[in-house]
């Protein structure tokens, strides 16, 4: 029954009228994930159409697509996508798409899967929070450039500079972040929060990340997963603990709770962006503000 209502809404997309495609001759795209969209905004710039298809606090491991993100996949010159199964209710979509005139794009296919973070739990079989190692993220300006500069070669020349520039902006963010993370005593360096979406962040930065769901936010945290993490924070000595802006607090708060009717004392050390980015025009509203704004939550919570 599933499979046969999403054939009927691509159909009807197919042959609904192109009301979702901006009126001009640039390039349409469309995008899932908030950091993808930011990503692809910053090399297109004036000369693409980007229309991001999750915002902020949007969860994509549950996201579901509506008749118009379809009719927006349909109309798109081009589709970006992380891929590695994090968009996993877009999969059956991304599939009929590709059996049209065009194939969505899964950025993390540009990486090296001997590097990628393995699970035993999930569907992917590799953890999909890759963003979170910027490294991989400069892989996908690299793809997008190239796709974009395909597609479009007149601007080709454009995207190009836009990419040198946004990926000496990357390297600048490395050295940021490094340099705020030192400050943080290596004992301190454990980060526990709603979902391992951190566990890139962690190998990169030296963290030991634990988180009370697993990779995707689609299982759900026990009674048992609630007090196994709490003796672990006891254990440990942690101090703070994370909200994710993607992920009910709930969780967290009930994690927190069992810690201290242990006589412990921990604290919410804020709220950080895992899945998606903060608002449009703040500065979490970017990739770089939101890895920095992350690192210094983080940090600043630990010390």
């Amino acid at each position: 029954m599933k499979k046969y209502l999403l054939i009927l809404l691509v159909s009807t997309a197919l042959i609904g009228c192109k009301k979702d495609v901006p009126k001009n001759d640039n390039l349409n795209v469309v995008t899932t994930t908030s950091m993808i969209t930011d990503l692809v905004k910053n090399i297109g710039g004036e000369y693409i159409n980007v229309q991001g298809l999750m915002g902020s606090g949007v969860d994509p491991h549950l996201y579901k697509a509506s008749e118009g993100d379809v009719s927006k996949l349909v109309n798109a010159d081009i589709i970006f996508y992380n891929g590695l199964h994090l968009e996993g209710k877009l999969v059956e979509v991304f599939e009929k798409m590709g059996s049209a005139t065009k194939t969505p794009i899964a950025l993390a296919d540009e990486i090296d899967t001997t590097t990628l973070i393995g699970s035993d739990y999930f569907a992917s079989n590799y953890d999909p929070h890759v963003w979170f190692n910027i490294e991989y993220f400069k892989q996908f300006a690299t793809k997008i450039t190239l796709v974009l500069s395909e597609k479009n070669p007149e601007n080709a020349k454009k995207f190009i500079e836009n990419e040198k520039q946004y990926l000496a902006k990357l390297d600048s963010l490395q050295n940021n972040v490094k340099a705020i993370i030192e400050t943080l005593p290596v004992e301190k360096r454990i980060l526990v929060t709603a979902h391992d979406a951190f566990n890139y962040f962690g190998k990169n930065y030296g963290f030991e990340v634990v988180g009370l769901q697993g990779l995707s936010t689609a299982t759900e945290a026990g009674v048992k997963d609630v007090q196994k993490l709490a003796a672990f924070i006891i254990e440990k000595n942690v101090k703070a603990i994370f909200v994710e802006s993607s992920v009910p607090k709930r969780t967290i708060e009930a994690l927190e709770a069992a810690v201290k009717s242990k006589g412990h004392d921990v604290k919410i050390g804020g709220t950080l962006f895992s899945d998606a980015l903060g608002n449009a025009g703040t500065v979490e509203g970017t990739y770089i503000g939101m890895f920095e704004y992350n690192v210094n939550t983080i940090v600043n919570a630990l010390k």
